[in-house]
């Protein structure tokens, strides 16, 4: 797999606006990466191309609004160890590693992400496996980062063994963008690694937020996985300038599903340092959603849902029934345990 990592290499390939040039590395940025197979995707001649907005910086991502953090989904509270999250009394979510191959611009964990910590330590793995195992309640683990596929197929399967020998039935969610971001990294031996562990369900978890993302590689890809019988969902997320259409989301929706992906997730941005060229305002995205529902099918409809700042939990848009306030400033939203929670209407 090539990368490309300095704006001086994008250069060569893509011209670069002044915005794009201004852009710098930071505490509260992602790396630049991206794949040679996504760069390959991009129109070089478009500036506003939607698959260069995901992946090339701008100086935008170098300013933040006061209600963004670097950790917007208070998973560092959360935590039982620096990898494994307890946010939700029946999941959990083990970051199996920092490096992703390609580093989307809108990414919500920067504060993980690509900070050179590595894949997860021999220790951390067992102590994590050793704490689901203690937990019955746990049903499900989403092994996340970072991208997980980055480690080699027997570090997949060191991995994952790892849990389910304490916990057979324990539900597993590989969240991976590589179907979209180098879909070659999907082949035979990675599949016959994830068929040794049928005690449990797997389910992949992929993120298309584009239509032109799903090119012939991959929907190879998604076939390898569906064919041994996978179950595959997608989460997008609501991005501006990049699939804030409902024309373009009822493609990209209509496609997953011939493709055999469920649209899971539709994700309003998550209010992470540096995104806010990113965030669809609530009203638009209800607005754009409300649209999409009367273009497809009930099969091809994510759930539009939105993660509540401060580690309050997922909720789903169409069922929460937020209220604007009388100044247009902040929504009210109401979580499924009863708290109300304020969102700004930006």
């Amino acid at each position: 797999m090539s990368q490309i990592h300095t704006l001086e290499a994008l250069q060569k390939t893509l011209r670069l606006t002044p915005s794009e040039m201004a852009w710098h590395e930071d505490s509260s940025t992602v790396p630049l990466a991206i794949t040679d197979h996504f760069l390959s995707l991009i129109d070089p001649d478009d500036p506003c191309d939607p698959l260069r907005a995901q992946v090339v910086p701008t100086a935008m991502e170098n300013s933040s609004r006061s209600w963004e953090n670097i950790d917007p989904l208070a998973e560092v509270a959360h935590s039982i160890n620096p990898r494994l999250v307890h946010r939700y009394a029946n999941r959990v979510a083990f970051l199996v590693t920092d490096v992703c191959p390609m580093y989307c611009r809108h990414c919500f964990r920067r504060r993980f992400t690509g900070s050179l910590q590595g894949p997860a330590s021999e220790d951390e793995i067992n102590q994590s496996a050793d704490y689901v195992g203690e937990h019955p309640e746990i049903r499900e683990i989403l092994l996340t980062g970072g991208d997980m596929l980055t480690l080699s197929n027997n570090a997949v399967e060191h991995l994952i063994g790892a849990f389910r020998s304490r916990r057979p039935d324990l539900m597993i969610r590989l969240c991976t963008r590589y179907l979209a971001s180098d879909p070659s990294r999907i082949d035979c031996d990675l599949i016959n690694v994830l068929r040794k562990f049928n005690t449990a369900p797997i389910f992949i978890m992929t993120q298309f937020n584009h239509p032109r993302e799903l090119c012939p590689e991959s929907l190879r890809a998604i076939a390898l996985f569906a064919d041994a019988g996978f179950p595959l969902f997608n989460q997008s997320v609501l991005l501006h300038g990049v699939n804030d259409d409902p024309e373009v989301l009822a493609k990209l929706c209509e496609n997953l599903l011939a493709a055999r992906v469920k649209p899971y997730y539709l994700f309003q941005g998550d209010l992470v340092s540096g995104t806010s060229h990113f965030r669809v305002p609530l009203e638009r995205g209800i607005d754009i959603f409300r649209k999409l529902s009367q273009l497809v099918s009930g099969l091809a409809l994510p759930v539009y849902a939105i993660d509540l700042p401060n580690g309050m939990g997922k909720v789903n848009i169409g069922t929460s029934d937020p209220v604007l306030d009388e100044d247009h400033s902040r929504w009210t939203l109401k979580t499924p345990d009863g708290h109300v929670v304020s969102y700004p209407a930006e």
